[in-house]
């Protein structure tokens, strides 16, 4: 019975959805309050239907309910209890339902949180998110019910897939939904703005917590899959350039361009008719990344839909909500006025730099992401867009942002002294350069191009810590003085600061591994030896093992430097019982921010086995950077100018009220 009340709830958050789409907005045109206060408790009682909808699903799974066939088709009784909660979404229904629950708990959020926006706007805002979540809701209610029954039921399920059952499945989708859906908020926003046909500085407010609140949950959710799809798949790679993996990627791009153009928006009131382009952009971009994974066009680990019907239905939803806002988009822009004017060498001028590149990297993505697609649709001919298109492509493009990125803060509004801000920047080049020279050092050698890729990454680090160093006057004025001037800056320059740093310390990451790692490919037995990165390896032998829901393999290898034994390695390869399913299980010892991988291969008919050993140099670089970017995300979203948008009702009726008192 809790599952067809699972099933109902659904089916009256649909019904919820609707009214909350029609009546507000229909309030707001006609003035009526009532109507426009109608959409705040709507979004909630969605929002409590949809989690208790989503709650009966999670219950089916942690009780093995195999009358569901949802959960049939994806669990087992065997299975780990955090793998049964993190199959509800390990599949195409739950995942979709997950999609639908994140969706209108930002509703709730900007119900709640919305106190200080205009009426009008405000209903506008819920409508417009209200729109998206019945699309969705109907979506998967006709298309991909969680909740259809099997009868009779079946004594045991098939299992969910042996790649996905694994603690990083339980962290990487919800924060990867929590970034793709918190875009959804800007796009309402900059609907609600064409619709009323007005936008200013306090719209820029408004909307730029949304936008870092989903940019961090979107890095998160892209940084934690890349750590998966590396110590999971046994291949040894961080980032494939896999059509999922781009789906991610554009909207973060176009989302770090939204929040650069938030920022100018809201301090000198220009690229208005842009930013609002860019908030369109970036949920469509999501949307999109819905449909590549959810329409069955693509095969990966990722895509769990093969159903023609559902990515037709998807495709619906992208040419309505897609191809509504930019119709809408064309006919109200002209009515929204550009806003102010400023030198091409100008803190403004950096950010427009800053968003065409990200914009154009975002347009280069796409084009590799979807022509081999467009080519089949159109000839049958099947091509594959692979890294080095994109390598090339992406890379050239990025240098000259991360060359310009510490210009930013160093730059005036409105007009700006290039010449100056590079006076200061000096040091910092100089710094990155002696540490690209000691490293090279290190390492006996090694490409020139990635020292130099290095030393960027050490320029942008320096580089952010200047701004800070600079406005607080340290080296300048007394100790006492400096701190007290560094402690009074804004939070939201330790944020940016952060950010910045973050990503030089991510370029780090990436360049050391792409240019100094080993790869070692053997066949071994035990007793045999290899060396990578200055360390030994000897192979112990294969010991026989068994989980909850799988038997295994495992080669067992100890690491010695210099004759002297300082730890040990385990890999495994796996085999799932129900679906009979082999997987690798890589072995992994981290060495300060390097890492020893050992993969095991075949095994041979003479007894041995191969071993991949690779060597990673910096590699935690590339996930800490992230890491970093994330929390200057955090510090930045803590600024109170972050928090404060019109004044309430109160305030501003006090405020009158002193003004004709004096």
């Amino acid at each position: 019975m809790i599952i067809e009340l699972g099933h109902y709830a659904l089916v009256l958050a649909l019904a919820t959805a609707l009214v909350q789409a029609i009546l507000p907005i229909a309030g707001a045109r006609l003035g009526d309050r009532a109507l426009m206060e109608l959409a705040s408790s709507a979004a909630l009682v969605c929002a409590l239907l949809v989690a208790f909808s989503f709650a009966v699903l999670t219950f089916a799974y942690v009780t093995s309910d195999f009358s569901v066939r949802n959960v049939w088709e994806n669990s087992h009784s065997l299975k780990p209890l955090i793998y049964k909660i993190s199959g509800v979404w390990g599949n195409h229904e739950g995942s979709m339902l997950l999609w639908l629950l994140i969706l209108v708990f930002f509703s709730a959020l900007v119900a709640l949180f919305g106190r200080n926006l205009p009426e009008t706007l405000k209903a506008t805002v819920l409508a417009v998110q209200a729109w998206i979540a019945a699309a969705f809701a109907l979506f998967i209610l006709l298309t991909s019910n969680p909740f259809a029954r099997l009868i009779p039921a079946p004594g045991e399920g098939k299992d969910l897939n042996p790649v996905l059952q694994d603690v990083g499945l339980a962290i990487h989708p919800p924060l990867l939904y929590l970034g793709y859906v918190g875009f959804s908020v800007c796009f309402s926003f900059a609907i609600a703005a064409l619709i009323e046909g007005r936008i200013d500085a306090a719209w820029a407010r408004w909307v730029r917590p949304w936008t870092l609140a989903a940019w961090i949950f979107l890095t998160a959710g892209i940084a934690m899959g890349s750590y998966w799809a590396y110590y999971e798949l046994g291949w040894g790679g961080w980032w494939f350039w896999d059509p999922v993996e781009n789906a991610s990627f554009m909207p973060w791009l176009a989302g770090t361009a939204l929040l650069h153009s938030a920022l100018v928006m809201e301090k000198r009131e220009a690229l208005k008719i842009w930013t609002v382009l860019l908030a369109i952009m970036t949920f469509s971009l999501s949307l999109l990344g819905t449909f590549l994974v959810r329409s069955g066009v693509l095969t990966s680990v990722h895509a769990f839909a093969t159903d023609p019907t559902r990515g037709i239905f998807i495709l619906a939803i992208l040419v309505v909500f897609i191809g509504g806002a930019f119709s809408l988009f064309a006919l109200r822009a002209s009515r929204l006025k550009s806003g102010g004017l400023f030198a091409p060498i100008s803190r403004e001028g950096a950010l427009v730099l800053n968003n065409l590149i990200l914009t154009t990297a975002a347009a280069t993505v796409l084009t590799g992401t979807l022509y081999p697609l467009v080519l089949e649709a159109l000839t049958g001919e099947k091509i594959s867009v692979g890294a080095p298109f994109f390598n090339m492509t992406f890379g050239l493009l990025m240098l000259p942002l991360l060359c310009a990125v510490p210009f930013g803060p160093l730059l005036a509004w409105k007009r700006g002294d290039l010449t100056g801000a590079a006076q200061r920047l000096f040091v910092a080049a100089a710094v990155g350069l002696l540490v690209a020279a000691a490293y090279y050092y290190a390492m006996n050698g090694g490409p020139v191009i990635a020292l130099l890729g290095i030393a960027l990454g050490v320029y942008l680090i320096v580089g952010a810590l200047t701004d800070l160093i600079l406005r607080s006057g340290i080296g300048k004025a007394a100790g006492s003085v400096a701190w007290k001037r560094l402690s009074g800056l804004p939070r939201s320059a330790f944020g940016t600061a952060l950010a910045h740093a973050g990503l030089g310390v991510t370029l780090i990451g990436i360049v050391a591994v792409t240019g100094f790692e080993t790869e070692t490919v053997v066949e071994m037995k035990p007793g045999m030896t290899v060396d990578a990165g200055g360390y030994t390896l000897r192979f112990d032998g294969m010991r026989p093992g068994r989980g909850p829901n799988y038997t295994e393999e495992t080669g067992h290898f100890t690491v010695s430097r210099g004759g002297v034994a300082v730890t040990e390695i385990s890999s495994s390869k796996r085999l799932y019982t129900a679906r009979r399913m082999p997987t690798t299980e890589a072995g992994i010892r981290t060495f300060g921010l390097s890492q020893l991988y050992v993969s095991l291969g075949d095994q041979m008919t003479d007894g041995g086995i191969v071993v991949r050993v690779w060597w990673k140099p910096l590699i935690l670089c590339i996930w800490g950077g992230a890491l970093v970017m994330m929390a200057g995300g955090v510090v930045s979203l803590s600024d109170r100018r972050l928090r404060v948008g019109a004044p309430t009702r109160a305030r501003r009726a006090a405020r009158l009220a002193l003004g004709a008192a004096e």
